[in-house]
């Protein structure tokens, strides 16, 4: 049993149904404003051109039995001027029109799906349920409603006509009510058109937005889709933190010191008085903070136990990122005891703190500060200075 489509489409579903053509759309939007736009502006136009008309038919008649080519080229320019005119106007207006329609529909969009063959396409029983399917009662509906309309608007109109017809009322006055009534019928028609073209397209409208619900189902594969598996993402991510990890522990060799906590928290540390102050190789607590105390005692790099500045450099500092200022003071005393050592040509072990005072200056949280700093000056002993 298939899953109810109560879910609204997402923004990947919208775009593919606009590929295969299923977009809110009606034709009879455009076609009845464009009628409407017609009823309103062509009284004006042919009031002006009946004007222009009358002014060139009395040049022509005033002019006498010698008619140069010239003359009438002229007045032939002249109501080809005209006539080109009022094309072009009631052309422009029709064509703006009809491109806001479309564009207050969905805007234009290219259904490359639904041109292309598909044997769907000719499937008996799909055709028979487009011709006597809702959608063809809706259409024939809609059709007799629109006859019905347009024949009440239009017996409206020859009534007012009709004790004009035969009377001793000059023609004239005939003809000017006649393109009165006209041109009202038209403007009638067109509202009424324009009504019932914004109702199709109410309808159209949710038809389209049923057909294109989803499932949640549906929801969720597109989710995986679009964003990737959440089980494979894990495992992506925990196989680069492994990467990581041990690009971290193959360079706690290279340290200068780890300081301890003594076992829950490790930072090692690497100086080089040309780039500057001691960066970070190193740092972990729990388990990773055990293989870097592993990974020091086995290349003989010396562990210094000191609770607090293991735990303000684990907190303040990412791997590759320089020690905060704060601390320079703290790491001098610890890397001037290391050096001493060294010089001795001691080599790893676990050691105390040669540091007298506990207490540290509070540090910015990783992440909350430059991930490098100015390189350090420098003092006699290659160390970073006892503080600024």
């Amino acid at each position: 049993m298939s899953e109810e489509k109560t879910e609204k489409p997402t923004a990947k579903k919208r775009k593919e149904s606009r590929k295969e053509g299923q977009v809110p759309r009606t034709q009879e939007l455009g076609g009845w404003a464009t009628l409407l736009l017609v009823g309103m502006v062509l009284p004006t136009l042919l009031g002006r051109e009946l004007t222009a008309l009358a002014e060139l038919m009395r040049d022509c008649f005033s002019m006498d039995g010698r008619v140069e080519v010239a003359d009438a080229t002229t007045l032939l320019g002249r109501g080809a001027r005209h006539v080109m005119i009022t094309l072009v106007t009631l052309g422009t207006a029709v064509m703006i029109v009809g491109v806001a329609a479309a564009l207050a529909q969905g805007g234009f969009f290219l259904a490359t799906k639904s041109v292309k063959p598909s044997l769907k396409k000719l499937n008996p029983i799909q055709g028979f349920k487009r011709i006597f399917g809702t959608q063809a009662l809706w259409e024939g509906a809609k059709m007799l409603l629109k006859s019905a309309v347009v024949g009440f608007v239009a017996y409206g109109a020859v009534s007012a006509i009709m004790p004009l017809i035969g009377g001793l009322v000059p023609i004239a006055a005939v003809l000017e009510v006649v393109r009165d009534e006209v041109m009202s019928l038209v403007r009638s028609v067109a509202v009424a058109g324009l009504v019932m073209a914004v109702a199709d397209y109410m309808m159209v409208r949710k038809r389209m937005g049923k057909q294109t619900r989803m499932s949640k189902h549906e929801v969720k594969q597109e989710n995986k889709q679009s964003e990737g598996d959440p089980l494979l993402k894990g495992a992506i991510r925990s196989r680069q933190l492994a990467a990581s990890r041990n690009r971290m522990m193959a360079d706690v060799p290279t340290a200068d010191v780890v300081l301890v906590n003594p076992t829950h928290v490790a930072v090692a540390l690497k100086y080089d008085a040309e780039r500057g102050a001691p960066r970070v190789v190193a740092r972990g607590a729990g388990v990773v903070a055990q293989r870097i105390r592993e990974e020091a005692a086995e290349h003989g790099v010396p562990l210094v136990r000191d609770i607090p500045l293991a735990r303000a450099l684990h907190r303040s500092t990412v791997v590759g990122q320089e020690i905060p200022a704060e601390l320079y003071a703290a790491v001098a005393q610890v890397l001037a005891f290391v050096i001493s050592r060294r010089s001795t040509g001691a080599r790893g072990g676990e050691h105390l703190t040669p540091r007298q005072a506990a207490d540290l200056p509070a540090v910015p949280v990783a992440g909350r500060r430059r991930r490098s700093i100015e390189p350090a000056a420098t003092n006699s002993s290659g160390a970073p200075p006892a503080g600024r």
